[in-house]
């Protein structure tokens, strides 16, 4: 055996005892809670802790059938089975939501997944880490208050990633804007309204106690977002005097970035939006940070993957899982956001559709449930179709935004 080789197997060997989980949104403590829960040694660590965002916070039917605490617990939420959609030249029109979603505020779903993981035996250190630094076959962690050391790296800092050595690489192309405001009123349903040439769209969430009214959009500056969006409550009779108003960014990679998508490292993995983890489409990160944090949990907790296999016994699962999903987002998001279709716009037709069509109005429930995969989107439109002239109409439309069924 050469010289060294002895020590760089014992290295290769060894387990991993100690997890650093490193952001504490929804995918670090899920990740946290799943860790602690089977004994590792772990320490989440973010200078905020839970904290609020402009984003709808709807959980879908996927995320807390797959998850059912998200929906057994004391925290509150709404549970919403009604949407209107909206599109100019197409008119509102209203869609029951037969698999309701739950709406929490960020904030009061972020502490309570972060006093699950506490509870699980979970370490939380409220402090910012200002450096990483790979020694050996472990991490040093820099703090204000010292160095916490830790066999592997869960990297879950979020899309505005400080640590740029560790998470996906992007480029501002691979990004959108998400802002909004809190707004102290209330309604019983979900408005989205899709708005000439935007990628993106405006949404009204009720949650308990305000509505979130916000707008994302990709291609845009924030600036001209925040005034789309005021022209839009404008118009609704929505007043954002005295309301909060956040801001916020989210990854929306570009095709070309999921091929080379920076999932994990040597001794580390990034889950939900720090490893680009977020449909293309709807801008839904929630249900994937929590599964990616998941996933992630179980190739480290998982003793047949050596710490040095885990990274890539990572990316293998999370593209088996969903990551190629999120692919096929990206190569239909614009023309499904700023198309046209028979001398209209994608997004009114899509409007007139659900109007029209209960085959379509299915689908689209589907989408809100976030059961229905960009994989099999186009093949379920072809299966169904049944020789009437709507949906010939509406098999060719899809043909025309949708990339050809995977024969594979």
């Amino acid at each position: 055996m050469p010289r060294g080789a002895g020590s760089v197997l014992r290295e290769f060997n060894k387990k991993v005892k100690k997890v650093a989980i490193l952001g504490g949104g929804p995918a670090g403590a899920i990740a946290a809670e799943r860790l602690a829960q089977s004994g590792l040694h772990t320490v989440l660590i973010d200078e905020k802790l839970a904290w609020e965002k402009p984003c709808g916070g709807g959980i879908t039917y996927k995320a807390y059938s797959q998850y059912p605490f998200l929906l057994d617990n004391d925290t509150p939420k709404r549970m919403v089975s009604e949407t209107y959609l909206s599109a100019p030249n197409a008119g509102r029109v209203k869609m029951a939501l037969t698999r309701p979603m739950a709406i929490y505020s960020r904030f009061d779903l972020n502490h309570m997944l972060l006093d699950r993981a506490e509870k699980a035996g979970a370490q939380l250190e409220k402090v910012r880490v200002s450096e990483i630094l790979r020694q050996g076959c472990g991490w040093a962690l820099r703090t204000r208050h010292g160095v916490i050391d830790a066999d592997f790296c869960v990297v879950a800092t979020g899309a505005r990633n400080p640590l740029r050595e560790v998470g996906t690489a992007w480029t501002s192309s691979d990004t959108m804007y998400a802002l909004g405001y809190y707004v102290p009123s209330n309604q019983y349903h979900i408005d989205i309204q899709f708005l000439s040439r935007l990628e993106g769209y405006v949404w009204v969430f009720p949650r308990c106690g305000h509505l979130s009214v916000g707008i994302c959009g990709k291609g845009e500056s924030a600036q001209s977002l925040r005034a789309r969006l005021e022209h839009y409550m404008r118009e609704h009779e929505i007043s954002w005097k005295g309301a909060q108003f956040y801001a916020h960014m989210l990854p929306a990679l570009e095709p070309r970035s999921w091929k080379g998508n920076r999932l994990s490292g040597d001794g580390w993995m990034a889950v939900g939006d720090a490893g680009g983890l977020v449909d293309p489409i709807t801008g839904e990160g929630l249900y994937y940070a929590m599964r990616s944090a998941d996933l992630a949990s179980q190739i480290l907790l998982d003793d047949a993957h050596a710490p040095h296999v885990k990274p890539a016994a990572y990316r293998s699962v999370i593209e088996h899982d969903f990551a190629k999903d999120l692919y096929l987002g990206s190569l239909i998001a614009r023309r499904l956001f700023t198309g046209n279709f028979l001398l209209g716009s994608v997004p009114a037709r899509m409007v007139q559709f659900v109007r029209r069509s209960p085959r379509f109005r299915e689908l689209m429930q589907d989408i809100f449930a976030g059961t229905q995969t960009y994989e099999d989107l186009s093949g379920r439109l072809l299966r169904n179709l049944n020789g009437t002239l709507q949906e010939v109409l509406m098999s060719f439309f899809f043909r025309r935004i949708l990339p050809e069924p995977s024969k594979s």
